[in-house]
């Protein structure tokens, strides 16, 4: 049953191909090449459209398939290191203009996840929704407090839909890698697969919730960015339950003027909370589009629909924020070395080469006006100039570019001249020194103090049994007396490197203390106060009990 629906599908998904005129695209691959001619005799080709651009043709397919591939579509279209830029820019116009499913299927769903009847859990509930999308739609309530809140309802019968039509797109990813030369260096499987992970972690609406709730904790002191509180009572993985926000779509800049917001600082602030979020909490909001960002009469930013979130690795975190400072100083050189060092570029690539072949795409554009600069479509030209050295796609990145050009976009129309350089770069400079510099030091110092101090009195013996067994010739003990001795050897060396360290420190302390009262309120000696000679004196005394004596 299972195959004849897969069969099914794709003879439709293969029927809309050829309705689109998008059958030349398959039959000009290597695989179908030999048998190209019949597009030519194909009767469909005689009545269809004329003249249609390529990229409007696959927009149109994508949009006649379902939700699943326009989900998917508007993922590639952040890919511009994938594709040509017609195709790119005519997937970005995708929308998830989806009907919504009846509301007595919604009250059903609620009543079945709660187990009891709506009545006894809402005051109140909007039959028609607020919002309807590919995999939910959303409902405004009110709970029996009286509390206005927001219910999003999982799709019925989505994730069997989802399932199938991945399967689909992982056949055509193994033919794509089988039959295309690109394939080795743009990952097709990994594609599909980062993109399975996206949309299956949005059908659990119990993670969404989760993610909610640790971005609301990330921001809960800032004044830059509010999160609606979630409900977790009333939370399921297919039904949420979240405080309802009354605030303006950032996208209606007539209305934002009229209450007086400041548009410049507010384009400032969705660059900071960008930063913030990737290189501060290492947890971003990843489906930052107009849609889902509303602003408070006070200029705070308003952000909803969690379902898609992302986080990089330590190692990303460092490249990107080394990547994003050598351009703000035009270090050509070191945008090369940091591509090599991560991996991004084969070890063998030349630097020289890569640097000429990055400083031509860069130059050009710091000259001109800061409101002409993108900086999202800069970096997707670096990645594209990135191809000619067979740079692999980094499936990692797909959310990170995407929310950047979401961003940018968003501060652009917001305030045309918005100077994303200087913004960003203090916030980047000061990270850096945090993780490389002595800020960084103290911080692993005070991470893993405990750790240490769990491990610290295990060292000598580890040391001990190192040394004991790379010792050349050496007998090894063998009865229970010669371990028990030995045992107890270590444990009088243990407490001894304890004592030492303590003494050591109170000394130090003892000295330091002396030096401040010195430069700070200069006393004589004989004046010094009595708790630092007694902190000194029993450090001392410390020592020399801990000094190991003959019998030892």
């Amino acid at each position: 049953m299972k195959a004849v629906k897969q069969l099914l599908r794709l003879t439709y998904i293969n029927w809309v191909l050829m309705r689109h005129g998008l059958d030349e695209v398959v039959l000009a691959t290597h695989l179908f090449r030999p048998v190209g001619f019949l597009a030519y005799l194909s009767p469909w080709r005689w009545f269809r459209e004329k003249d249609v651009p390529r990229a409007v043709r696959i927009r149109r397919v994508l949009e006649d398939l379902g939700p699943i591939f326009i989900k998917f579509g508007q993922l590639l279209s952040t890919r511009r290191d994938l594709l040509p830029d017609d195709i790119a820019l005519e997937l970005a116009r995708l929308q998830d203009n989806v009907p919504s499913f009846p509301s007595e299927q919604a009250r059903q769903i609620v009543e079945k996840a709660y187990k009891k009847p709506l009545n006894e859990l809402f005051a109140a509930f909007d039959a028609e929704p607020l919002a309807s999308a590919s995999i939910a739609q959303v409902h405004a309530a009110q709970l029996l407090s009286g509390e206005k809140v927001v219910v999003k309802i999982v799709r019925p019968g989505i994730e069997s839909t989802i399932r199938s039509d991945l399967e689909l797109l992982y056949t055509i990813a193994e033919l794509a890698e089988r039959y295309w030369q690109e394939a080795k260096r743009l990952r097709p499987l990994e594609v599909v697969a980062e993109y399975e992970k996206t949309i299956i972690d949005e059908l659990d609406l119990m993670r969404e919730a989760a993610s909610a709730s640790q971005l609301r904790r990330n921001f809960e002191d800032s004044a830059l960015l509010y999160v609606p509180e979630v409900h977790w009572p009333l939370t399921r993985p297919n039904v949420m339950v979240m405080e309802r926000i009354s605030g303006t779509p950032v996208s209606d800049i007539k209305r934002l003027n009229k209450m007086g917001v400041d548009l410049k600082q507010l384009a400032e602030n969705g660059v900071e909370i960008f930063f913030t979020q990737v290189f501060g909490h290492n947890f971003f909001h990843a489906d930052m589009h107009p849609g889902n960002i509303f602003v408070s009469p006070e200029g705070q930013y308003i952000a909803v629909d969690f379902g898609i979130m992302g986080t990089l690795s330590p190692e990303d975190q460092r490249y990107l924020a080394g990547n994003f400072l050598a351009f703000f100083h035009r270090d050509y050189r070191k945008v090369a070395e940091l591509h090599v060092e991560s991996g991004w570029v084969p070890a063998g690539t030349r630097i020289d080469e890569f640097e000429s072949a990055i400083r031509t795409v860069c130059e050009p554009i710091f000259d001109r006006p800061l409101q002409d600069i993108s900086f999202g479509h800069l970096l997707l030209r670096l990645f594209q100039t990135a191809r000619r050295f067979n740079m692999q796609v980094q499936p990692q990145l797909v959310l990170l570019q995407k929310t950047l050009l979401n961003i940018e976009g968003l501060g652009r129309q917001l305030y045309p001249e918005l100077d994303l350089w200087q913004t960003a770069k203090p916030f980047l400079e000061r990270w850096m020194s945090e993780q490389l510099g002595v800020r960084s030091l103290v911080k692993s110092l005070k991470d893993n103090s405990t750790f240490w101090t769990e491990k610290f009195p295990e060292m000598p013996q580890m040391l001990y049994d190192a040394l004991k067994r790379h010792q050349p010739g050496q007998p090894v003990a063998q009865s229970a007396e010669s371990f028990e001795q030995i045992r107890r050897e270590i444990r009088r060396a243990n407490q001894r490197t304890v004592k030492v360290v303590i003494g050591s420190v109170m000394i130090i302390c003892a000295v330091l203390l002396l030096q401040g009262l010195a430069d700070y309120a200069p006393v004589k000696w004989a004046n010094a106060p009595v708790l630092t000679w007694m902190l000194g004196g029993l450090g001392a005394l410390i020592l020399v009990f801990a000094w190991p004596s003959h019998k030892d």
